[in-house]
């Protein structure tokens, strides 16, 4: 099973997006992350890593789907 991870930082716009994108994700399929930056700061680099420059932001397949934008990954450090 793949594994999709959402990141956020928590804000309106992350925690919509999560609900609207996160949620919809075929479970059968994926196994879903939800990964909080503001109170995980110690996986922003993991996140930077992974591609992600601002969240909400969807790591699907090893590739990013930023998703609106709510807060650049600078911005959490």
């Amino acid at each position: 099973m793949s594994t999709a991870i959402f990141y956020h930082a928590g804000c309106p716009v992350c925690l919509g997006a999560e609900q609207m994108v996160a949620e919809a994700i075929d479970r059968s399929k994926y196994q879903v992350e939800v990964v909080h930056l503001g109170e995980h700061a110690g996986r922003i680099a993991e996140a930077e890593r992974a591609g992600v420059k601002s969240v909400p932001a969807l790591v699907l397949n090893d590739r990013v789907f930023h998703i609106n934008f709510g807060a650049s990954i600078d911005d959490l450090k």
